[in-house]
């Protein structure tokens, strides 16, 4: 999977001064209001992406189980062949790469329109995965990507580590996992393989969930001072990101569960 941002290489200011220090009395009071209001601020932003990246997830969980339950897509792939196991692919690529290339430039509304489509468009690939596991399987699954991720999220934006300093690391490492795939689609992989394949995939997501946590809060506190059209702007461009984060670890957890099952 593509990402839109660029790394940044370290936490951007936030207001110049969080606390103002003024005379009142003959007596020395911190005045926190400013602070308030920006951690406020940036609460509502970071809170503003997941909500984005949620509905994302809803949308795809949807059209994954209508595609399925209508049988849509294999009608597709029968008519199609070959073109239509790589035409919705590249399709998506190409979004995600739009998208977070010129997300900066589109309406918020644009924006928004574009990331939902994109969300339909992985659920109509998505509902391949029904055939393939049992409703069991996918929603365990489900529940340890789902509390996983939380955790990640939690750490990324509480802990005092810079994880945006390991961005070119995690994409260097995110390219050799897309070869290393890339090459086992011509080969004919052990089951040994694949679950190597899927824990290095799941370490990798890891670090990106973390990675992606850190970005959203820099990204808001970067662009805070330029109107709530640019904060939306970049709720979605986070909101890309940290859903492909979720969707890719999903996958590789359900793919390492479905083994060690069978």
């Amino acid at each position: 999977m593509t990402y839109g941002q660029q790394p940044y290489g370290g936490y951007p200011n936030g207001p110049q001064s969080q606390y103002t220090m003024r005379q009142q009395a003959g007596q020395t009071t911190i005045d926190a209001t400013p602070a308030y209001a920006y951690e406020r601020a940036e609460h509502v932003s970071i809170t503003r992406a997941y909500g984005e990246m949620t509905i994302g997830l809803l949308i795809t969980a949807a059209v994954a189980i209508f595609t399925q339950m209508s049988g849509f897509y294999v009608s597709f792939l029968r008519a199609t062949g070959a073109l239509g196991v790589w035409l919705p692919a590249i399709v998506q690529i190409g979004m995600a790469v739009y998208l977070g290339v010129r997300v900066m430039k589109m309406s918020p509304a644009a924006a928004r329109v574009c990331f939902y489509i994109f969300a339909a468009l992985m659920g109509v690939t998505m509902s391949t995965i029904f055939g393939a596991y049992n409703l069991g399987t996918i929603g365990f699954a489900f529940l340890i990507s789902a509390g996983f991720y939380f955790a990640l999220t939690m750490f990324g934006l509480t802990t005092k580590a810079n994880m945006l300093k390991a961005g070119p690391v995690l994409m260097i490492a995110l390219i050799v996992l897309i070869v290393a795939q890339v090459i086992l689609m011509f080969v004919a992989p052990t089951d040994t393989m694949l679950k190597v394949i899927s824990a290095i995939g799941i370490i990798l997501f890891a670090g990106m969930t973390i990675y992606d946590a850190q970005f959203t809060r820099a990204a808001f506190a970067q662009y805070a001072a330029q109107g709530p059209e640019m904060i939306k702007r970049i709720s979605i461009l986070c909101a890309l990101n940290l859903y492909l984060d979720f969707i890719n670890m999903f996958l590789y957890v359900l793919q390492l569960v479905g083994l060690s099952r069978d």
